[in-house]
């Protein structure tokens, strides 16, 4: 893999196989890129993160008192209008921090790269500076990152120290993919782990929160989507598609020698044939993911491996929020 370096602000980011920590502390200084993203919060999906301003109610329960006229009839405590025989609602006071979970895919799937880094390296760099970002503006932060291997969960806090660890757990993760890992993974087929981290999620998330979702979505089975609509009833979902250009077509017409690892074979990316059906298996796919976030009226920001990745998110987030 061609391993280029992107610059951001007065320092590097070097891509390549594996992450580094460095790097992720260093996307802190970054963050501030994005602030002039939540100058039009009624359409961008951004704007969720950067402020206070999302679709969850974003408040808890205060107390219960006698319904007066004008109020609003959701809010009606039930069981204690039973009770009473009184109308009755529950009032709320607004949050001044929420929470913003982060969920960063770093299974087998996302490693892999034919540019500038690999899409596991660009899913760490993505959930650190969106964390980072989040914790700019004073809301808890914390995480699940996921893999075949299992999860690990960062509960949310306002604190550097909760957006480091949830860092290091993805850098652990991630130097975890490896020849050798990859060599003991079940085919993809029979893979749940991204409906595991979403169910955790939703065991995890108080209603309101912010819930960014970073993935290539391989795994998006029927499990996976029902966890992704619940989890948008309550929540604000922002999905992070993960793709490299190799995925989207093949290479220049030509005989190539592949390998997974263990066994080698050839290809001839000449037959015009195969290039367009390699070509819509991709579009199919990327298709039924872009299906259901619009199902659950939920932004999907798609972003590549080739390009730097601060513009990537200041372009994709801001043009998601105008469709």
């Amino acid at each position: 893999m061609a391993q280029s370096s992107k610059t951001t602000q007065g320092f590097k980011l070097e891509g390549g196989a594996h992450t580094d920590i460095r790097e992720l502390i260093q996307l802190r200084y970054a963050a501030r890129e994005l602030d002039a993203l939540d100058s039009d919060t009624t359409r961008n999906p951004l704007s969720g993160l950067l402020t206070s301003k999302f679709r969850g109610r974003g408040i808890d329960f205060a107390e219960v008192r006698i319904y007066q006229p004008g109020d609003d009839v959701r809010t009606i405590d039930w069981r204690v209008t039973a009770r009473t025989q009184t109308p009755h609602t529950k009032l709320f006071q607004e949050e001044k921090e929420r929470p913003v979970l982060i969920l960063a895919d770093q299974s087998i799937s996302m490693y892999f790269g034919s540019k500038q880094a690999f899409k596991s390296v660009l899913a760490a760099e993505c959930a650190a500076l969106l964390a980072w970002t989040a914790l700019e503006r004073g809301d808890r932060v914390g995480g699940i990152v996921f893999s075949e291997q299992g999860h690990r969960e960062v509960r949310p806090r306002r604190s550097k120290t909760s957006v480091l660890r949830l860092l290091h757990e993805i850098d652990d993760y991630n130097k975890a993919l490896s020849k050798k890992a990859l060599l003991k993974q079940p085919n993809s087929g029979t893979q749940t782990y991204l409906a595991d981290a979403l169910r955790n999620v939703r065991r995890v998330a108080k209603h309101g929160s912010t819930i960014v979702i970073i993935s290539d979505f391989l795994t998006l089975n029927d499990e996976a989507r029902i966890h992704l609509s619940q989890l948008a009833r309550h929540d604000e979902v922002i999905g992070v598609h993960i793709s490299d250009l190799l995925e989207k077509e093949l290479p220049r017409p030509d005989l190539y020698t592949i390998t997974d690892g263990v066994a080698r074979s050839r290809i001839n990316t000449s037959v015009r044939r195969h290039r367009r059906d390699y070509e819509q298996r991709y579009e199919d796919q990327l298709d039924g993911v872009r299906a259901a976030f619009a199902r659950v009226k939920s932004p999907l920001v798609e972003v590549s491996t080739d390009q730097a990745l601060v513009s990537q998110i200041s372009t994709r987030f801001t043009e998601s929020g105008q469709r």
